[in-house]
C-alpha cells in the first residue's frame, strides 16, 4: 500500500504540539497558511500558545537538517514533512480564497492532482471543515490521537454494582471482612460498591474497593456533616469519603451543573484547614488553594480593566459564592482567613513554576484544560498536598478541547488503577428544582 498524505489543519497543532509524529511513514504537508495561523497564536500565555511555540520549534529543528521546501524526514521510521503553498485555480469558485480553510484545501487539491495514486487527507478539529471537504470528495477526518475514549459515555464512573448472597450483605453490616474475587468482579482502586442481593433488590450495602487481599471498606460516616454540609445522596457520600481520606490525594470529581462537586470539595477544604472548637485533632493541611482556569467564552483576563486582583474578580466570582456560602455569608470571616494565608484564591497562571506542599488544592471547572496544563498543575504538588480536579466534561469552553479529549477526561482515565487517586461521578442536581430541571432539559 502507497504512502497517505496528510494535510494537518492548524487546530491539530494547536492541540497537540506532537501531532506530526502521530501518522507513522506517512507524509506530513504543511499549508503555508497553517504557518501562518500557528504565528498567530505563539504569544498567548496558555495551552494554546505553548504548543504553538512548541510546532514552530520543532519545524526549526527539522530545518537543521534539510528543506521544508523540498522535504524533511520528520525522524527515524516516520514519514516527510514540507510545506506547500496553494494553487487557487483548483478551487471551486464558490469558495472564497481569502477564507484560511479554503487555502488549506486548495493545498489539499494540489496535492492529490500532483500524486494521483496516493490517498490526500485533511485532518481537522473542525467540524465544518471536515464538511466542505466531505462536500468537495476530499477525504477528511478528525484527529482522534488525543482521545483518550472513544465517547463521553465511556468515561469511567467510579462506581458498579455486584450481585451478593443475601447473607454476604448482612455479614458487611455486621462487621465481618468482606472480600471480593477477582475471577468474579472486575474492579478499580478506591472504586464504589453497591452490593446487591441476587434474592431481593433492594436490599444493598455501600463499599469502597481498596483492592482483592483487603476487605471492602464502609464509607466514612460523617453525619454532622463537614462544615455544616451533608451528603444529599450515595455519589455526594462517596464524595465527601474519598475528600476527607489524606490516603488518596488524587480525587476527580464529574458531575452536572447544581450536583454539588465544587461545594463539596470547598467544604471537606475548610473542614481540614481551618481550626474550629471540638476538634480533636489538628488541621491536615496548613492552607486551602481554590483556582480556576481562565477560559472565557468571549475576551481573555488581558482585556479587563484594573490590577490583578481586580481583573480576576469576575473569573473567581463563584468560589467566592461557594465559600461566602459556608461562612453564613460572614465576607470579614473570609476576608480574615485570606489575609491570614489559609484561604488563596488565584488564577491558574500563577499556580505554574510553584511547588506546593502541605496544601488541600481545588481546581474547578479542570474541564477546560488540555492534558498538557493538567500535567503542569498536578507536577506542582509537593509533600503533603492533596488536589481535587472538578468540572462537567459537557460545558467545555475551551475550543481544542472536547468531552473526549480535556484534560479532566485525561486525569480520570489515566489515573482510575493507581491507589493514591479517586474518581466520582456526580449525576443527582441539588442546587435547586430549577437547575437540575435546567441541566437536564436544556
Amino acid at each position: 500500500m502507497s504512502k497517505k498524505i496528510y494535510v494537518l489543519d492548524t487546530n491539530v497543532y494547536l492541540t497537540d504540539a506532537s501531532s506530526i509524529l502521530a501518522y507513522g511513514n506517512n507524509d506530513i504537508v504543511i499549508p503555508f497558511k497553517v504557518l501562518e495561523e500557528v504565528d498567530k497564536h505563539k504569544k498567548r500565555q496558555d495551552g494554546v500558545g505553548a504548543n504553538a511555540r512548541s510546532i514552530i520549534r520543532r519545524l526549526d529543528e527539522f530545518r537543521d537538517r534539510g528543506s521544508l521546501h523540498k522535504g524533511v524526514r520528520i525522524a527515524k521510521g516516520k514519514g516527510i514533512a514540507r510545506a506547500a503553498s496553494c494553487d487557487f485555480s483548483l478551487l471551486p469558485e464558490d469558495l472564497d480564497p481569502a477564507d484560511a480553510d479554503n487555502e488549506i484545501i486548495s493545498v489539499t487539491l494540489s496535492e492529490r492532482e500532483a500524486n494521483p495514486r496516493r490517498k490526500v487527507i485533511v485532518v481537522s478539529r473542525d467540524i465544518n471543515m471536515r464538511v466542505k471537504c466531505d462536500a468537495l470528495g476530499i477525504q477528511c477526518e478528525d484527529y482522534v490521537d488525543n482521545k483518550i475514549v472513544k465517547a463521553a459515555e465511556y468515561v469511567y464512573c467510579g462506581f458498579r454494582k455486584h450481585l451478593v448472597d443475601n447473607q454476604i450483605i448482612d455479614q458487611f453490616y455486621e462487621g465481618e471482612a468482606i472480600f471480593l474475587d477477582k475471577d468474579e468482579v472486575s474492579i478499580l482502586k478506591n472504586q464504589y460498591v453497591m452490593l446487591v442481593s441476587n434474592s431481593n433488590d433492594k436490599k444493598t450495602a455501600l463499599g469502597r474497593f481498596c483492592n482483592y487481599n483487603k476487605p471492602l471498606q464502609k464509607i466514612a460516616d460523617f453525619k454532622k456533616g463537614v462544615w455544616g454540609v451533608k451528603a444529599r445522596n450515595k455519589e455526594q457520600s462517596f464524595a465527601i469519603d474519598l475528600l476527607m481520606d489524606p490516603e488518596v490525594p488524587i480525587v476527580t470529581l464529574v458531575g452536572k451543573a447544581g450536583c454539588g462537586k465544587t461545594l463539596l470539595a470547598v467544604a471537606a477544604g475548610l473542614e481540614q484547614v481551618i481550626e474550629t472548637k471540638g476538634k480533636t485533632k489538628a488541621p491536615t493541611y496548613k492552607r486551602l488553594i481554590v483556582s480556576r482556569p481562565i477560559q472565557p467564552m468571549g475576551k481573555d483576563i488581558g482585556f479587563l480593566p484594573g490590577t490583578m486582583e481586580e481583573k480576576m474578580t469576575p473569573w473567581l466570582a463563584p468560589i467566592e459564592d461557594n465559600l461566602k456560602y459556608l461562612m453564613g455569608n460572614d465576607k470579614t470571616t473570609l476576608e480574615i482567613y485570606i489575609d491570614q494565608g489559609l484561604i488563596e484564591i488565584e488564577a491558574l497562571t500563577y499556580i505554574r513554576g510553584r511547588s506546593i506542599a502541605n496544601a488541600f488544592i481545588i481546581i474547578d471547572e479542570a474541564q477546560n484544560l488540555t492534558r498538557h496544563e493538567l500535567k503542569t498543575i498536578i507536577t506542582r504538588v509537593g509533600e503533603g498536598t492533596k488536589i481535587i480536579l472538578t468540572g462537567d466534561i459537557e460545558q467545555i469552553d475551551n475550543v481544542y478541547i472536547d468531552e473526549t479529549s480535556n484534560g479532566l477526561t485525561y486525569a480520570v482515565e489515566k489515573f482510575k488503577d493507581h491507589d493514591i487517586s479517586g474518581h466520582v461521578s456526580l449525576t443527582k442536581g441539588e442546587r435547586s428544582k430549577v437547575a437540575t430541571l435546567a441541566a437536564k432539559v436544556l
